[in-house]
């Protein structure tokens, strides 16, 4: 079996590694595509909060065919599943707690479905369940040719909201165009304020940024009466500091989203999280973007341009 392996802080390669048994409780996956994510290239790097260890397999994110269970385990072999590993999906197969591996609908294909269950849950735990967004409202969503932006920008929308999607290039913006969004904003060029303000008469009601960085303080001061700010994280490796009058004016809110700590503090709310959402792709109200897939041995490179802000969408691992 072939992974891929960070032995060092800083680099990946891809090495032969041991065959994969299931536990108690476990079910082996054959992975056929692998989810490459910018929290990975953070683990890879150092740069997260939590540092696993090196050597170390990364990868977060997996979809595949169940092809062995442990005694009493479900989902049988054969069933089509993703699954959330934390660590370990870079490999041809990967073994799991049963409770992790979710069936997965006919209509998702491997690698979308290995691209799906992060940012589609941090878009709606962040939209719905801590900024509270109601159909009708307008949403600026930031960083909106990226994998977690696209996500976002799709998930507003299904909830029946509009969408002013800013993006730094012409091809980021066009994917965000396809996902739904109404208009688009060039950030590396535009005042955002004023865009966000002269497009929704006055000021969205939520932004969502993934982005931090110098396009917060203009973002915040984009939000009308009673908005809110939705800290996501901070892709362009700089966290800002909010005026804390312009929260105070207008009754504005900034509000955090830490959806990996949620999902481990809540189990069973993050599998109805989860089955909602893969429900309204069953139905056909959410359709996620194709993700571009690379080899295994292209982990490397993904990694460096994720961190380099060059993935338009997803990218997806083919073992």
């Amino acid at each position: 079996m072939r992974a891929v392996v960070c032995e060092e802080l800083g680099s990946v390669v891809v090495k032969e590694a041991g065959p994969v048994e299931p536990g108690p409780g476990q079910v082996v996956i054959a992975v056929e595509a692998a989810g490459v994510n910018y929290v990975d290239a953070l683990f890879v790097h150092g740069r997260y909060q939590i540092k696993p260890e090196p050597p170390f397999v990364p990868g977060g994110e997996a979809a595949g065919t169940v092809v062995a269970a442990g005694a009493g385990s479900a989902p049988e072999p054969g069933t089509r599943v993703l699954a959330m590993c934390g660590l370990g999906a870079f490999a041809e197969r990967i073994a799991v707690p049963a409770a992790a591996a979710v069936p997965i609908p006919d209509r998702l294909d491997a690698a979308r479905a290995a691209t799906f269950a992060q940012s589609y849950c941090t878009g709606l735990f962040g939209l719905r369940e801590r900024a509270g967004l109601k159909a009708g409202e307008t949403v600026l969503v930031l960083g909106a040719g990226g994998g977690v932006g696209l996500a976002a920008v799709q998930v507003a929308v299904a909830l029946g909201a509009r969408v002013l999607a800013g993006a730094s290039s012409a091809a980021k913006r066009e994917a965000a165009l396809a996902a739904g969004a109404e208009a688009v904003v060039d950030t590396s060029a535009e005042d955002v304020k004023s865009a966000a303000r002269a497009w929704s008469d006055g000021g969205v009601d939520v932004v969502y940024d993934p982005v931090g960085g110098a396009l917060a303080d203009p973002a915040l001061r984009a939000l009308r009466e009673g908005g809110r700010h939705v800290v996501i994280g901070f892709a362009s490796g700089d966290i800002p500091s909010l005026p804390l009058n312009q929260v105070l004016l207008r009754n504005r809110a900034v509000v955090g989203v830490d959806w990996g700590a949620w999902q481990m503090a809540d189990p069973a709310g993050q599998r109805a999280l989860l089955g909602e959402l893969l429900e309204l792709v069953a139905d056909g109200r959410l359709d996620p973007v194709a993700p571009r897939t690379e080899p295994l041995g292209s982990a490397g490179p993904v990694l460096d341009d994720l961190l380099g802000r060059r993935v338009v969408g997803k990218v997806a691992l083919i073992p």
